[in-house]
């Protein structure tokens, strides 16, 4: 192929078709989903704790089902009995605490990861009426307080409240919000994406008022991309001229959003500010309401984010009270959040602080009640806490076997039990009362399993075992799937998965294409039918079909080991991540049916800016690359993300000036680097400026702009397009 130094119009790349087998995989069928595993999602669990809620596969309906034998119970809501709106189907529903109401989501439309905006119905269960929530306008974030009588909602960045007792009456709580200056009550670019929320604001427990936070982001500097016309969807205003999308996104060591919390006496509207003693540049990733109405709990953390603390706040004095501090060595994980519940009189909390992660239960004056789970087990996901019998409920990992989740439980002497029968997988959700859950369970070489179980993790019922699927899967004739460990150069014993093909010969030397993701905290190599770029190791099964071993390699920094292994990287993000991919393809080098001279790397975002660094890391084993919507300089990453792992750039110089850039004279290997230009998390900025680097330095290389795609890159034939791509460079390059 051609080398170039600029841009490769992405139908040139794609213009070759890949090579492929008659009754193998089809990549455009996997990129279509049609290999996709069955799960059964949206589980609601119900207050009655025997039953759950979920919207049916075809959008109609809402409809509960038993906790016990999975049969239906009832039918919430049905598009064709609802009365007053005619609706051909919904998005989503939000059902009020006492389950007498819902909320009816419809006409979405995604704003950004996590947040999107929606036309909301209020339906009556018994009276099957529908009324729209307002007509003012789409709504974001919609919550019912705990009487259910009121709804709060967010509209053009101010706070609204709906009186349902009043005939639906709305009324505006803030004033001030305003696009790209303040928003309340949810949270801004950064937030949103770095602590994993969409909502910022509560209703306290007698529902006598309201506190949320406000974004002051104002002085945060503003990034902009273009808009073209484009098509899946096509923007048709743009069909003459461009346009571009501006948003507020503060950079590495620049200034964020002030943030402040609020409250809303809703009787006598009135409005106060906490008096929370915070440093101008500290973060709040949550706040939460007690089961005590005087009592909001507000959770800050410094900027460097090593120091978690929390507050209660009283929301009519305005007065806030520390209770807890919890100092952890170098920072603060976002799964802290994650797994954030409250409880009457108090709440659960995970920590770091001796190592691994751990489950600590508090009073709401931050006195310690106990430590619920400890040891070397790292919990994952906390499900509950069982006030009956003061039980709890968690996923987690051994230290020492970070490929294999179970399902636990930690009773009231600390007694822990692992509930979950398969080696591999486990995930639960349990039900309102604890007493059943459903677990879904998978492994590398067997699709999700979906069963209901007793709290004890008896199998009541097998809901789904997606055996359509490994029918299909088994007619395809799949290469072999097998866990490795190898140690490295340093002494550091890898784990690592690797995928032969089916006609595997170990007499011959095979080409090898290795796929890591490597940031901090992350898994790729585990016992999961969630294993591999599309799950299920498929693609790579798919490249085994082409000729090619595919491997993985978890070097250090990742997760699943404890902190000391997952924080090694802490301040210099890509070097030991880079060393260690180096070091798996010497050690590849090293097997008797593997090519040295043919190995290649490639990696999605993290994983993009990995392979940059592994190909530039002075050790030249690598014969090709792809980068697929790759960081290329920390100065470009978001604050919240980039100074987690590395500070600022003043704090850190030397750590900033290492990176796919700054060393683009010593990249080996052909390269293809893919993104999409409207990339709003990864901006598109980072492959153009490396890209200069690159032609400065006199390094061929292939470019595949994609073209006003986020950093998901779908759309139409846009996820073929990619896949075919990289796999065509990886054939020509390789093979």
């Amino acid at each position: 192929m051609k080398k170039i130094t600029t841009f490769l119009v992405g139908c040139l790349l794609a213009a070759v078709p890949v090579h492929s087998n008659a009754t193998g995989l089809s990549l455009k069928e996997l990129c279509a989903g049609e290999y996709a595993a069955k799960r059964i999602y949206g589980v609601n669990p119900l207050n009655d704790g025997e039953s759950y809620s979920r919207l049916s596969d075809d959008h109609k309906q809402i409809i509960t089902y038993s906790f016990k034998d999975g049969q239906q119970k009832d039918v919430l809501f049905d598009v064709a009995t609802a009365r007053d709106v005619k609706l051909e189907k919904i998005d989503g529903y939000i059902l009020s605490p006492d389950e007498k109401k819902m909320l009816i989501q419809t006409e979405t439309k995604p704003i950004y990861r996590h947040s999107f905006t929606a036309v909301y119905y209020l339906y009556d269960i018994a009276n099957r009426t529908l009324t729209p929530l307002s007509d003012n306008g789409p709504q974001q974030s919609p919550k019912f307080s705990p009487d259910g009588n009121l709804v709060g909602f967010v509209r053009d960045n101010n706070l609204f409240l709906v009186k349902l007792l009043f005939n639906n009456s709305e009324s505006q709580i803030t004033k001030d919000g305003k696009f790209n200056e303040v928003i309340n009550g949810i949270p801004d670019w950064v937030n949103e994406e770095e602590f994993s929320t969409s909502s910022s604001f509560d209703f306290n427990a007698d529902n006598t008022m309201i506190a949320w936070i406000r974004y002051d982001e104002s002085k945060v500097s503003t990034f902009s991309f273009p808009w073209y016309k484009g098509s899946h969807p096509s923007k048709e205003q743009y069909a003459e001229y461009p346009g571009r999308y501006e948003y507020k996104y503060p950079m590495a060591g620049t200034t964020n959003s002030t943030v402040s919390v609020q409250t809303f006496d809703i009787k006598a509207r009135v409005i106060r500010t906490m008096k929370l003693p915070l440093e101008a540049d500290s973060y709040i990733p949550r706040i939460r309401f007690t089961s005590d109405p005087a009592k909001l709990a507000v959770f800050t953390l410094n900027r460097h984010q090593d120091c978690l603390e929390v507050y209660m706040a009283n929301p009519r004095s305005t007065e806030c009270k520390k209770i807890l501090r919890d100092n952890v060595d170098k920072y603060v994980s976002e799964n802290v959040f994650k797994n954030l519940v409250f409880y009457p009189n108090r709440f659960v909390l995970t920590s770091e602080r001796d190592g691994y992660n751990h489950l600590y239960l508090y009073d709401l004056n931050g006195s310690l009640i106990k430590k619920a789970v400890g040891g070397q087990l790292i919990v994952k996901s906390f499900y509950g806490y069982d006030t009956a019998d003061g039980s709890f409920y968690f996923s987690a990992n051994p230290a020492d076997d970070p490929m294999h989740t179970a399902v636990y439980r930690s009773d009231s002497k600390g007694k822990i039990e692992k509930l979950s029968a398969e080696e591999g997988d486990n995930s639960a959700i349990f039900s309102k009362n604890m007493k059943y859950y459903m677990n879904v369970y998978s492994n590398i070489r067997t699709p999700y399993v979906t069963t209901l179980c007793n709290r004890n993790g008896k199998t009541l019922k097998v809901l789904e075992d997606n055996q359509a699927l490994v029918a299909k899967l088994n007619s395809q004739n799949l290469g072999t799937r097998e866990f490795f460990q190898f140690t490295t150069g340093e002494g550091i014993q890898l784990n690592g998965y690797m995928v032969k093909p089916a006609d595997f010969n170990p007499g011959k030397k095979y080409p090898v294409v290795m796929f890591q993701y490597s940031g901090p905290g992350s898994q790729q190599v585990l016992d999961s039918w969630g294993t591999g770029s599309m799950g299920g190791t498929l693609y790579e099964q798919y490249l085994a079909q082409q000729g090619f071993i595919c491997v993985c390699v978890d070097g250090r920094g990742t997760g699943g080991r404890g902190a000391e292994f997952e924080k090694c990287t802490y301040l210099n993000l890509g070097y030991l991540e880079a060393k260690d991919q180096v070091e798996t393809a010497l050690y590849l080098g090293t097997l008797p049916y593997v090519d040295a001279s043919r190995i290649g790397i490639w990696g999605w975002s993290y994983g993009g800016f990995n392979t940059l660094m592994s190909m530039s890391e002075g050790r030249p084993v690598f014969a090709a690359g792809v980068a697929v919507a790759p960081p290329t300089c920390w100065r470009y990453y978001d604050t919240v993300y980039t100074e987690r792992f590395m500070r600022t750039p003043k704090e850190n110089a030397a750590g900033y000036a290492r990176g796919p850039i700054s060393q683009a004279d010593k990249l080996h290997g052909k390269l293809l680097i893919c993104h999409g230009t409207a990339d709003d998390n990864v901006h598109f900025r980072n492959s153009m400026e490396y890209a200069e680097a690159l032609v400065q330095a006199g390094k061929p290389f292939m470019m595949l702009p994609y073209n006003n795609r986020n950093h998901n890159i779908t759309g139409g034939n846009t996820r073929n397009h990619l896949y075919t791509s990289i796999t065509n460079f990886f054939i020509e390059n390789m093979k």
